[in-house]
């Protein structure tokens, strides 16, 4: 029985299939023909910082949950228990602190994209490596998402592979050319409800065929597929509570806090306010959205039991475990496979479009912008939209490049897991020590990206290198995506208990983020202390989070102004131009020092003198004003 176990699509799925992307091209026609038609790059790359937060919460919902965690996760409930729902232990603090730390420090700076602060904290220099390092990693991942689920697809169903990716491809070209980002976000909230229909459909489904939820969780017990609390402190163990608890905040943090298509979503919120809800929000739906991928794995187990699709030849990876499962239990009941494709290219769509807009914002803002300060604003559209489409080509490349990577397919997903913490770790060395200078976020950031490869490779060739007359034994492992986190890759090793650098090699893949930041701020740290730390009058007002103030309160007073960046964030603007931060944004395209703007605004300095003669405050007292008022 070693060959795949096809089953085909009835003419009501393809329907279904094909009702879902001519919905989402018809939002994206809708919103390029209604409004301001997309003439603006406000309006095309923020849609006009007019969203609401129930959409901006269920679209940042949508690009976390991509088309490879729908796959992933039941698979891997399915295989190795329920550990991994822990991971949502982690969703409070890395939704959280993005919340009350990122929001208020990039809303209030007015921001387009999020690599224009690296250059108001630190220069021009900082702001290319990272906007660089983010495209890179997004051109990779882009590919990837848009070929997995179209070649499980294909595996299970013999629904056509290329026809399935050039579909999803120009369709999400399409609407995210011609709608900008409100077509993305509200395209985002109808492929959520979806993705929740598909899901529960097959829960329900499965279920009742399996003899009801009860049944199917004392199948899982007697299958000891009920995971307890593994409070084992190994870094080198895949899954335990302190990995998926405390190493996924890092991972969230590097998705929610940092990552552009989130703050992308952000920013284009009407108020602060709502942007910090859409967060609070999102926070019971993806215990939701976790829960129905738990689910979904325990329905699967009580159905197949010890006695998987896998072990028995009818499909060849995990990732087609979930879709041959699905087409199982739909066996007889027309319509309801073409519903779950439909969730599970909806997962797809949310992610690449997602990808597209961000790409085309950063690349117009980080690269292009600031080196064209003339342009008029309908050629910066223009362009803006010529950049989506032609990344919409460059996703399709990439998955063709994806088809004929083979085993490389999981080396590029290790790259892209790696790239987030050293990012995470740049800008957390900006917003939380006033000392750190240029020189030491590039230093930082070059130190995290070595070490993230380097552990990356190093981990990919050892396992490689193990001997293949070893008895097997199966361990799987993650790699933390931007849009998803959660997509699964299976690795057999058979070895000893690691030492030394193999230790290293071995840290399992929810410590990346937090080893790979925490490099990029001691290295920049160590580096900016050496080369000459920045003092408190060269730093443009809001650009630090005054954290250290609170966090070091028992310091005297002399002291903390020493170590802590005195000055608060400044209070939520009430128009958009009335904070010096933001007039130093615009000088030349946000390349601008807060002394020449001493001389050029004069009545902004006097301001800014008579608040601070009113309050002197210590920094920590300052810090806790902030926190007060950042909601």
């Amino acid at each position: 029985m070693g060959d795949v176990v096809q089953m085909h699509f009835t003419t009501p799925d393809y329907v279904i299939f094909a009702l879902l992307l001519v919905a989402s091209t018809c939002i994206g026609l809708f919103y390029a023909l209604s409004g301001g038609r997309q003439r603006t790059t406000q309006e095309f790359l923020l849609a006009d910082r007019s969203m609401s937060c129930l959409p901006v919460s269920l679209s940042l919902l949508a690009t976390f949950q991509s088309a490879v965690a729908i796959l992933g996760v039941p698979s891997e409930i399915y295989t190795y228990g329920t550990q991994y729902w822990f991971l949502g232990v982690s969703y409070f603090l890395g939704l959280l602190i993005p919340a009350h730390v990122f929001i208020p420090v990039f809303y209030r700076l007015r921001l387009t994209s999020a690599y224009e602060y690296l250059e108001l904290r630190f220069n021009k220099t900082v702001r290319i490596m990272g906007t660089v390092t983010f495209i890179f990693q997004m051109v990779i991942y882009m590919g990837v998402v848009l070929y997995a689920p179209a070649l499980a697809l294909n595996a299970v169903t013999g629904f056509d592979l290329w026809g399935a990716v050039l579909a999803m491809g120009l369709v999400c070209t399409l609407y995210t050319t011609l709608g900008g980002l409100k077509a993305v976000i509200w395209t985002d909230v109808f492929q959520t409800i979806v993705m929740f229909a598909g899901q529960l459909a097959v829960i329900i489904v499965g279920a009742h065929q399996a003899g009801g939820m009860g049944q199917v969780w004392r199948k899982a017990i007697n299958g000891s597929r009920i995971a307890s609390l593994d409070l084992n402190p190994d870094p080198t163990e895949r899954h335990t509570f302190w990995t998926l608890g405390v190493g996924g905040v890092f991972l969230m943090l590097a998705l929610y806090g940092v990552n552009q298509a989130q703050v992308q979503r952000y920013l284009s919120s009407r108020t602060e306010r709502e942007a910090v809800m859409s967060c609070y929000v999102v926070f019971p739906c993806q215990q939701v959205v976790l829960c129905l991928g738990c689910l979904m794995g325990l329905v699967m187990f009580a159905r197949y039991g010890e006695d998987s699709p896998l072990d028995k030849g009818y499909v060849k990876t995990n990732d087609q475990m979930v879709l041959y499962f699905v087409m199982d239990v739909f066996r007889d009941l027309p319509g309801l496979p073409g519903l779950f494709v439909a969730c599970l290219f909806s997962g797809a769509l949310s992610t690449i479009s997602s990808a597209f807009n961000s790409l085309a914002t950063v690349t117009m803002e980080d690269l292009i912008r600031p080196y064209c300060p003339a342009m008029t604003e309908a050629k910066a559209t223009l362009l803006s939209k010529g950049l989506a489409f032609a990344y919409g080509l460059v996703c399709l490349a990439m998955a063709y490049t994806a088809s004929h990577m083979g085993s490389v397919l999981q080396a590029a997903l290790s790259i892209f897991g790696m790239v987030g913490g050293p990012l995470l770790g740049l800008f957390c060395l900006g917003m939380f020590f006033p000392w750190a200078n240029s020189t030491g976020a590039i230093v930082g950031l070059a130190a995290g990206l070595v070490m993230a490869f380097w552990i990356g490779i190093g981990n990919f060739v050892s396992r490689m290198a193990v001997p293949t007359t070893l008895p097997p034994i199966i361990n799987g492992t993650a790699m933390p995506l931007p849009g998803n986190m959660t997509t699964l890759i299976t690795l057999i090793t058979a070895k000893p208990k690691p030492t030394g650098v193999q230790a290293l090699y071995n840290l399992s893949y929810l410590w990346y983020s937090a080893h790979n930041s925490t490099t990029v701020v001691i290295v920049g740290l160590i580096v900016s202390l050496l080369t000459g730390p920045m003092k408190e009058k060269d730093l443009i007002p809001g650009t630090v989070f005054p954290v250290l103030g609170n966090l070091l309160f028992f310091l005297p007073e002399y002291y903390r102004e020493i170590l802590c960046c005195v000055t608060p964030l400044p209070h939520k603007p009430k128009a958009i131009d009335t904070h010096p931060y933001q007039m130093a944004r615009k000088e030349s395209n946000g390349v601008s020092h807060p002394k020449e703007e001493e001389k050029t605004e004069d009545t902004e300095r006097e301001k800014d003198e008579d608040e601070e003669t009113a309050t002197p405050q210590p920094s920590c007292r300052l810090a806790h004003t902030l926190q007060e008022t950042a909601l």
